[in-house]
């Protein structure tokens, strides 16, 4: 037997388990991504190729495909193409294959191979030939506004990446800046909604750096001149010359417009389709309506966003205190003209810097892809100083010609005026410098007491910090490599050749937060720093575990038992008889349906798969060890009244649901807890909006473990929210 899965059923079956459990065993190890490998990797593809090869398959009665192991990999199956096996489909009941057709993703990959599968199967199951039809009608959805788009596209496609970006920046002033400062539009129409409009504009400018030469991203400054001359100069003049092309300009507000109704049918209807199991899509002849199956549960994604915002309010509350108690809140931060929203500024990367290095584990300084270190800090602060740049140079000056004028274009003519007027300044709807002027004029930017007169160094290198360098980007786009893409909002300095530039309506009215946290966790995953990154977060929570009375053991390394390797435990706490194993888990902010389910499928599954195992051992271990009883202060071993284990995580993602009957939580959620500042989450100075009182403390009979448990699990943090 040469097949890696056969034998390992056959292992399994042969040491007494039954088939049902013999497959969900199986099906982890290949969900897991285990398989022989002889000393040679192991690529995706024959991963899949093994499995749904794999004789024993066939075999397995029908019960055994209910159990989740089962399901999700044949979430796999109908994800993949390099194998089919009609024989094992043949086996399992309708309801388990509508439910892993619906999580594959298939709904939008009609060629698969795997769809002509199921048309198969239709003929002789009502069930399949009914998700066959509702496939067929998404289908045609897609195709005609794919369609759409593609028209669009076409009209632009003769633009270089540097002139899309000029009619995106038209009409991010047009319609994006005016909704943002609350001035009213001037089309009674429906009103473009930010994110999803910068979304749009992200997959249009994609788009382009996929299909586009690397010549037009080296770009000279005579090509600047000449391309904005024929694109962006005639909207803000006439005395130009050059007529202004308002067919370009209103082409890209219908591409924008097709791929937004296109971003919206796939999250809405896609993925709703795809990873939302508490709706059902009901046909009518071919139409489809959205049946809610369990509404109160569809209001925890809803949930999860209001939580996110009341914790964006709670670390800058955290850090307006950090700041009154430093000796900064005493000097003045650059010229008085400027001082009071430097001073904000400076507030604001005191907050991104302390959720960075309390909930990530980040240090005190980076380190970019050469291997060079400098201070965090200053690089957040860096991006705050531009977001207030644009700010007062462009957005509020644009609008206050806006209320003025009345009119868009002259508005920005009016604004690009102010510019030549201050100075020769560049007061444009996108802004251009070389590398060199660029660090030049940041070198202040990095005054501390160890560099009074500023660093250029460290200036080059958060430079290259936000940068995201297009001609790569785009080279790895035409090849199809794999790898994470930066969106506009997380590297927002575009590189062309020796040029960068900056759009002044992204930098200024973006979430730096989310920008900073998504560079570290989402497109620097894989930093050389991450592995420390995590055990300092695990080493931190543990420390504010001590402040509360606690014990705390971290990264214990158990015996291995009569199953192995339990792994290394990260956190262990115990005070008053209680104990508490924790499973951590650092990853990123996630903004779609898609995302959160693939998070909960493998690393939340996964961990709990892994506290399981964990918290066998720590169970072993206080029954038999003194030596790790004495370490947990329970020497007298009666004590021990309950332990629990939980998952913690830095994503809110799946909050307070359960993974292998583990709770998980937000890392935040403890910390506040253990903090007992849950008030600042209700924005008590009403700096947001309109504030809402909550009692101060989660304690008011003093802190105990069983009460801390209880206000973790009863979900009081977020009471109110």
């Amino acid at each position: 037997m040469t097949n890696y899965y056969d034998r390992r059923f056959q292992n399994l079956i042969d040491a007494g388990e039954s088939m049902h459990s013999a497959a969900e065993n199986t099906a982890l190890a290949y969900l897991d991504g285990r398989q022989a490998r002889n000393g040679m990797n192991v690529t995706r593809a024959e991963r899949h190729a093994a499995f749904w090869s794999s004789s024993f398959l066939t075999g397995l009665p029908v019960q055994a495909w209910q159990s989740q192991a089962m399901t999700l990999a044949l979430v796999q199956y109908f994800g993949q193409k390099h194998v089919a096996n009609m024989a094992m489909l043949a086996t399992v009941t309708p309801d388990v294959i509508v439910l892993a057709v619906r999580c594959s993703g298939l709904v939008l990959a009609r060629n698969s191979s795997r769809r002509s599968e199921l048309d198969q199967l239709a003929a002789s199951s009502p069930i399949i030939a009914e998700l066959c039809k509702v496939l067929d009608i998404f289908d045609l959805a897609h195709r005609e506004r794919l369609s759409e788009v593609a028209i669009w596209q076409h009209t632009l496609a003769a633009l270089s990446p540097l002139e899309l970006l000029s009619y995106a920046s038209l009409y991010a002033f047009e319609h994006l800046v005016p909704a943002n400062f609350g001035v009213p539009p001037h089309s009674s129409g429906p009103q473009p909604n930010m994110q999803t409009s910068w979304d749009a504009i992200n997959d249009i400018l994609l788009w382009k750096l996929s299909t586009c030469a690397d010549t037009p991203l080296e770009l000279t400054t005579a090509q600047i001149g000449q391309s904005l001359a024929k694109h962006l100069s005639p909207f803000l003049s006439s005395r130009q010359g050059q007529t202004a092309r308002h067919d370009l300009r209103e082409a890209f507000a219908n591409l924008l417009a097709a791929q937004t109704e296109l971003n919206s049918f796939v999250a809405q209807s896609a993925d709703a389709f795809s990873y939302d199991h508490d709706i059902e899509f009901v046909r009518t002849d071919n139409s489809l309506e959205i049946k809610e199956v369990k509404v109160e549960a569809r209001a925890v994604w809803e949930r999860d966003g209001r939580k996110l915002a009341a914790l964006h309010n709670y670390w800058f509350y955290r850090a307006m205190d950090a700041f009154a108690a430093s000796d900064m809140a005493a000097r003045q931060i650059g010229s008085p003209k400027n001082h009071e929203l430097n001073r904000v500024a400076y507030v604001k990367a005191m907050r991104t810097q302390l959720q960075l290095t309390e909930v990530y584990g980040v240090g005190t300084t980076v380190t970019n892809d050469a291997g060079e270190s400098f201070p965090l800090f200053q690089t957040l602060l860096s991006l705050e100083l531009m977001n207030v740049f644009f700010q007062r140079h462009f957005l509020e000056s644009y609008v206050e010609h806006l209320r003025t004028a009345g009119s868009w274009s002259t508005a920005l003519s009016l604004m690009a005026m102010q510019g030549l007027i201050d100075g020769n300044q560049n007061r444009l709807p996108l802004t251009w410098s070389g590398r060199e002027a660029k660090i030049s004029n940041m070198v202040g930017w990095t005054v501390t007491a160890d560099h009074p007169q500023g660093s250029r160094r460290i200036a080059e290198s958060i430079v290259d910090f936000w940068t995201s360098d297009w001609a790569k980007l785009s080279a790895q786009l035409r090849d199809g490599e794999p790898g994470l893409r930066p969106e506009l909002f997380e590297r927002p300095i575009l590189k062309m050749g020796q040029t960068l530039v900056q759009l002044p309506w992204v930098i200024g009215l973006q979430n730096n937060s989310t920008a900073a946290i998504n560079n570290f966790r989402r497109l620097g995953a894989r930093r050389c720093e991450a592995g420390t990154e995590t055990r300092r977060i695990e080493e931190q929570l543990g420390a504010v575990f001590r402040t509360r009375g606690f014990r705390v053991v971290t990264n214990w390394i158990p015996p291995a038992g009569h199953e192995g390797n339990a792994g290394e435990v990260d956190v262990i706490c115990a005070r008053d008889g209680i104990v508490l194993v924790l499973e951590v888990k650092s990853t990123y902010l996630r903004r779609s349906q898609q995302d959160a389910w693939r998070h909960a499928t493998t690393t939340l599954r996964k961990a709990g798969q892994q506290l399981r195992r964990k918290l066998a051992a720590v169970q072993l271990a206080l029954a038999n060890q003194i030596e790790f009883t004495q370490l947990l202060g329970l020497e007298d071993r009666v004590k021990v009244a309950a332990v629990h284990g939980w998952i913690v995580d830095t994503s809110i993602e799946c909050d307070h649901q359960r993974f292998g009957g583990f709770l998980k939580v937000s890392l935040e959620e403890l910390l506040i807890a253990l903090r007992d500042d849950r008030h600042l989450l209700h924005d008590p100075d009403g700096i947001f909006g309109a504030p809402s009182a909550v009692e101060k403390t989660l304690f008011p009979q003093g802190f105990n473990a069983a009460r801390f448990v209880g206000v973790v699990e009863s979900q009081a943090v977020w009471m109110e929210i």
